[in-house]
């Protein structure tokens, strides 16, 4: 039987380019335009009203102890949110995208329900739950534990609003890729779990890194469901976004635009690792199909 290319055919491609060059080209500038207003212009805004003052206060600002204090909660979220999520999403998407089980929609309708809530509903349903007139309030102020203006509240909020990234990234992959594999290296003799480490993970390293990696920027800019939660206790509970908005309600715009520049280097910083993992994960199946 002949072999189906996949390739697109040359009818195709000049069918998606047959638009006239001023079509192409006016379709072309909007987009930059686009992105030049509402993408690098306010960033560098942002890198200029942070070093307005000069280089001494804006490492004065990013220096200060409330500063280093929110920077150091924001990564202490980040270390524990981003791996409990990539391992649930792991285990969530090997159990969909492998497995048929009763109860399977319902399981892919949860992953997605914190994106349809909003974060601030997230944060609300938190104090509901922990707070100290909460259903568990009172149990757990008997212990001695707080949930609520504090950092397990954070944590707690982060992992709701950024539980789908990771699981709504390996699943569709997961899902196209079948079990064959799997059956192969159980029928050779391998038990499940050397069938998950050599076969299943390394066929989703990519769409794992990539969910990982918006994890982790999300995470770091969560704003509505923290600030629900943390009381905005200045030294304690306050993530960078929070530390941001309480300098901007202070007037202190430069050190506000500090805090705000840091968050941008790491978003820019996202972006880039972001597309490099894209570019590598094409390059690697255009290499299979070689092959």
């Amino acid at each position: 039987m002949a072999q189906i290319s996949t390739d697109p055919t040359p009818v195709n491609r000049t069918a998606a380019t047959n638009e006239s060059r001023f079509v192409r080209y006016s379709l072309i500038g909007l987009a930059l335009l686009f992105l030049l207003l509402f993408l690098f212009l306010p960033l560098v805004a942002i890198f200029l009203k942070a070093f307005e003052q000069g280089l001494h206060v804006y490492f004065a600002s990013i220096t200060e102890a409330d500063a280093l204090s929110a920077i150091k909660l924001t990564l202490l979220v980040v270390v524990i949110a981003v791996p409990l999520n990539t391992i649930f999403g792991i285990a969530a998407a090997w159990a969909i995208g492998k497995f048929r089980f009763r109860g399977r929609n319902l399981l892919t309708t949860l992953i997605d329900l914190p994106f349809s809530v909003s974060p601030v509903i997230a944060g609300l349903v938190f104090v509901l739950l922990f707070s100290a007139h909460g259903v568990f309030g009172p149990w757990l102020l008997e212990r001695g534990i707080q949930i609520i203006f504090s950092v397990p509240g954070i944590v707690l909020a982060t992992l709701f609003v950024t539980v789908p990234f990771v699981a709504r990234e390996l699943i569709p992959v997961m899902h196209a890729q079948g079990t064959a594999e799997e059956e192969a290296s159980l029928t050779l003799g391998a038990n499940g779990w050397r069938t998950f480490w050599h076969v299943t993970l390394p066929n989703v390293k990519w769409a794992l890194l990539y969910g990982i990696i918006l994890c982790n920027a999300r995470t770091i800019g969560e704003f509505g469901a923290v600030s629900v939660v943390s009381g905005h206790i200045r030294g304690l509970t306050n993530t960078m976004p929070l530390h941001v908005e309480i300098l901007y309600n202070e007037y202190q715009f430069t050190a506000a635009f500090a805090i705000a520049s840091l968050m941008s280097i790491l978003a820019i910083l996202t972006l880039i690792l972001k597309n490099v993992i894209e570019w590598k994960g094409a390059a690697e199946r255009r290499n299979e199909h070689v092959h």
